[in-house]
């Protein structure tokens, strides 16, 4: 007999409220905190008021994950609702304890069997293994067979981005003092990307747009291999760009089903405003 399985991720995939709904997924908010004030993700705070706030505020905001008790309180709902298996699905362990805590939860809740997946990644990347799962999910796939076929996803994954000032990832520790110095004086616009779960610089070029053109060579490189593309532009607080970089890929790969996503607040503060990435899963 098929299991009953809910889907859980965090407020990071930065899935809509709609998709959460039509496709019963459960999310559970993490918080951007702004002096002693904090707001839990989406539902306290909006993307473009975050920006907003952002612009105008002294003191660069920090971020913390949900409580254990947020974890608990919801899979003892959905083992109540008569679900037997939960997946449940976050932004990398490594910069985030949002993973471990969900973990910690499910040692704290019987009868219902919690089963983590640990994305080694964030936002787009990550609302595609949810929505993937929860597609499974609503087919009567079992969990295990749902946490083997994402750990098989994350082979094809790949995903780059820019940040548009070096200032936040020096605070974040990503840049030691002099890197940050140097960085600014010669415009350097890191490209990065996850390695391992953490984010690390894939190349160091001088310009935006040389940036933006190395990201959109390795995409050609992945298209040319003759497997389609679902590609997502994600953006902080940059619609513009976003769908000027967006319409060059529709140009350039015609096969590729090419979508826009943004950095929400949580990633934002760590990213800032202006940054660009680019994400595309292979399918072979």
């Amino acid at each position: 007999m098929e299991k009953k399985v809910a889907i859980v991720t965090d407020s990071t995939a930065y899935l809509s409220a709609e998709i959460r709904k039509q496709l019963e997924i459960e999310m559970v908010p993490l918080s951007v905190v702004f002096g002693e004030e904090a707001f839990r993700e989406e539902l306290d705070l909006s993307t473009d008021d975050f920006y907003k706030k952002i612009a105008t505020s002294e003191q660069l905001p920090t971020t913390s994950q949900p409580a254990v008790g947020d974890f608990v309180t919801l899979f003892e709902r959905l083992k109540s609702e008569g679900y037997e298996q939960v997946i449940s699905i976050h932004l990398s362990s490594k910069i985030s304890g949002t993973y471990q805590t969900s973990q910690t939860a499910a040692t704290m809740v019987n009868g219902i069997e919690v089963l983590g997946f640990d994305s080694e990644i964030s936002c787009a990347p990550q609302a595609y293994y949810v929505l993937e799962a929860a597609k499974l999910a609503n087919e009567g796939t079992d969990g295990t067979t749902i946490i083997d076929y994402l750990q098989s996803l994350k082979k094809t994954c790949r995903a780059y981005f820019m940040v548009d000032n070096l200032n936040h990832l020096h605070r974040g520790g990503r840049l030691n003092a002099a890197q940050l110095v140097v960085g600014n004086l010669l415009k350097i616009k890191p490209i990065l990307h996850f390695e391992n779960g953490r984010i690390v610089p894939f190349e160091k070029v001088r310009t935006e747009k040389k940036a933006l053109a190395r990201i959109l060579q390795l995409l050609a490189e992945d298209a040319s291999k003759g497997s389609p593309l679902d590609v997502t532009v994600i953006h902080a607080n940059r619609e513009d760009g976003a769908e000027e970089l967006a319409e060059t890929i529709r140009e350039t790969h015609p096969s590729a089903t090419v979508s826009i996503s943004y950095f929400g607040p949580v990633i934002g503060t760590h990213l800032g405003a202006g940054s660009l990435g680019v994400t595309w899963n292979k399918f072979n």
